[in-house]
């Protein structure tokens, strides 16, 4: 395929998105089944098994061709950046995303997206001295394993798991809840751009400008699990969008990991020890030994 038929396909899935009336994977699902969203933009999808699923997945708003042109500009303007678009049209789709339910139509890349295995460390953003030293700990284990250490970028264990992960030379992504160009918090600008100098990268499901909202976050939350082969919390609440990501995570079939002092304070985390995905953890070796005992093959995390 041409790149500029490659790009219109592309800016046509932005399009659809604009256009859902539901949750963004029903994009995905759409697209699953009609492979060229071009098609499904002019409204001459071909191959559906299931009708039903356009009225339930799109608006009743008629698509213009100009709304796909406005998505190509803003493609090739990411592009001019040193940005990358993709969507689940595009082979380096990430493979372990792509095999998740509610997988998000299109990824906005800033630098090398992932290497290898990948492990979410996540937790909450008031995390205590004890915990924020335990997630740097954690991390720099991981990284030093070649595992890719996954986070949000928020403050807190976020923040301490991305730092960790640098500090020994190791590979990191930042899953955002914001537009690529809106780090939040804004503090940790630096810290975005530290990653994406070292050859880790910035992942969003969203627009470019997009700023943070609270339902932002826990899609944020799903696409990291699904990028990742597990999730580690170090520290979360009942109301934090860690515990959220932990359930996720089982959802989507993959582990989790619990440290143990997390299972000692919270009532929640204490309910899903006996889970058969669920494993209470001390140290990084507790996590290495179920990641290596998986014998997945790393090219199903591999887009660098």
């Amino acid at each position: 395929m041409e790149e500029r038929t490659i790009r219109r396909e592309q800016a046509a899935v932005l399009t659809l998105a604009a256009h859902a009336a539901g949750p963004w994977h029903l994009i995905s699902r759409l697209l699953n089944e009609s492979p060229s969203a071009i098609g499904i933009c002019s409204g001459s999808p071909s191959g559906f098994e299931t009708p039903e699923l356009l009225a339930e997945a799109l608006d009743d708003v008629p698509i213009t061709s100009e709304e796909i042109d406005r998505n190509e500009a803003l493609i090739e303007a990411a592009t001019s950046r040193g940005d990358r678009v993709i969507t689940v049209l595009d082979d380096d789709y990430p493979a372990n995303l792509r095999m998740v339910y509610d997988r998000p139509p299109f990824l906005f890349v800033r630098g090398g997206l992932l290497r290898g295995r990948a492990i979410a460390v996540v937790g909450t953003r008031s995390a205590s001295p004890e915990g924020i030293e335990q997630a740097d700990r954690l991390a720099r284990g991981l990284a030093e394993r070649e595992v890719t250490v996954l986070s949000g970028l928020a403050k807190g264990i976020d923040a301490a798991a991305h730092r960790g992960a640098l500090a020994v030379g190791g590979h990191t992504v930042a899953v955002m809840g914001t537009g690529i160009d809106r780090v939040y918090p804004a503090e940790n600008a630096d810290l975005a751009e530290e990653i994406v100098a070292s050859g880790g990268a910035l992942v969003s499901q969203f627009w470019p400008d997009n700023p943070p909202t609270r339902y932002r976050f826990p899609m944020r939350n799903r696409t990291m699990s699904g990028l990742a082969l597990g999730t580690v919390v170090v520290e979360a609440s009942h109301t934090s969008g860690a515990r959220m990501q932990a359930r996720i995570a089982l959802e989507h079939g993959k582990r989790v990991f619990l440290v143990r002092d997390l299972v000692l304070r919270e009532a929640w985390a204490q309910r899903h020890v006996g889970h058969p995905a669920v494993t209470v953890v001390d140290d990084v070796n507790d996590v290495l030994a179920v990641l290596d005992g998986l014998a997945l093959p790393s090219a199903q995390l591999t887009l660098a």
